[in-house]
């Protein structure tokens, strides 16, 4: 009979630590969530983008080298008293509750307003140019959603995630007994849980925002997270004949052992692509590449540390 194989790494052994560090995780992205939710000028979750909200979002950079020190406040009192032209019938939107960021030492504007039009967007970038300038033509940009649209991604986003959501727990389900499941599903939504905690952290005290972007790194960290957990669950489920004289906390550490390696070289070569849009990617990518190395990194965590040392503890019950 061939003896059980000795694991060079056992998990169990740091299963509380894991645990702890989980709950830890966990509770201060609970926390960030309610803040968030409680804060008069989010309510919500997570601090809503231009994607979901609706209205115009400029973008410009100034011609400078180095730039001249500006603040939040002087762009938004040069706001006040700026004029718009407005429509037939239509008064002229209200700017003093725009949303104004200074990026890069001053060197880049970047504000969030009402829905303007095309002949508003053009006033508001010559009087910015007039006061802060000058501006480069090839760094202004002009987005504007309507707010129709905009609640039409934020809804189909949410289905978006609930359908793979569901998905993937039907497909757990099916294919392995109800713990397993149970514990694939529970991974998945501290992974999912984490990120999100994160970034309404983000949105709380650097005024990050989520978009439709963010939706779509959501479910990729769902798939990863389910496949990782996958790899684990499969391993195990091999071994209940192989190494039935061993207990299921032995069982669950040869076959993390026998994994821990495929599993940190393709977390590793995931994140390699993704560091790379990080540094390299521009600010369109930063944070959906932001998201998905913290959501890869995380299911990779849960997918060692957190449902296989949970199997033996609720097996037992």
């Amino acid at each position: 009979m061939t003896p059980a194989p000795t694991p060079r790494f056992r998990i169990s052994r740091y299963r509380r630590l894991a645990w702890l560090g989980s709950a830890l995780a966990c509770g201060l992205s609970v926390l960030g969530l309610t803040l968030c939710w409680l804060n008069p000028a989010i309510r919500a979750p997570l601090r809503p983008g231009l994607d979901f909200t609706g209205g115009t979002q400029v973008q410009v950079e100034r011609d400078c080298a180095p730039c001249t020190a500006i603040s939040a406040a002087e762009i938004r009192q040069g706001l006040s008293g700026l004029n718009l032209p407005s429509s037939e019938g239509d008064r002229a939107p209200n700017l003093s509750s725009a949303s104004v960021q200074v990026l890069d030492g001053g060197r880049s504007l970047l504000l969030r307003l009402p829905a303007l039009e095309a002949d508003q967007s053009t006033a508001l970038v010559d009087d910015l140019a007039s006061k802060f300038g000058p501006l480069l033509k090839s760094g202004t940009s002009v987005n504007t959603i309507g707010p129709t649209l905009g609640s039409r991604l934020l809804r189909g986003s949410l289905i978006s995630l609930l359908v793979s959501f569901v998905g993937i727990s039907v497909y757990i389900s099916f294919s392995y007994s109800g713990i397993f499941a149970v514990l694939a599903l529970l991974c998945l939504a501290h992974d999912v849980l984490i990120t999100c905690g994160l970034f309404a952290w983000l949105g709380l005290l650097q005024g990050i925002e989520v978009d439709s972007l963010f939706a779509v790194s959501l479910i990729t960290i769902a798939g990863y997270s389910v496949n990782d957990t996958v790899v684990v669950y499969d391993r195990i489920r091999e071994q209940r004949r192989t190494l039935a004289d061993l207990s299921l906390l032995d069982q669950v550490d040869v076959a993390v052992d026998a994994t821990l390696t495929r599993s940190l070289y393709t977390s590793f070569t995931t994140l390699l692509p993704l560091v790379a849009l990080i540094f390299f990617g521009g600010s369109t990518l930063f944070w959906f590449a932001v998201a998905l190395t913290v959501g890869i990194a995380v299911g990779s965590w849960s997918s060692i540390g957190v449902a296989p040392t949970l199997l033996p503890l609720l097996s037992k019950r």
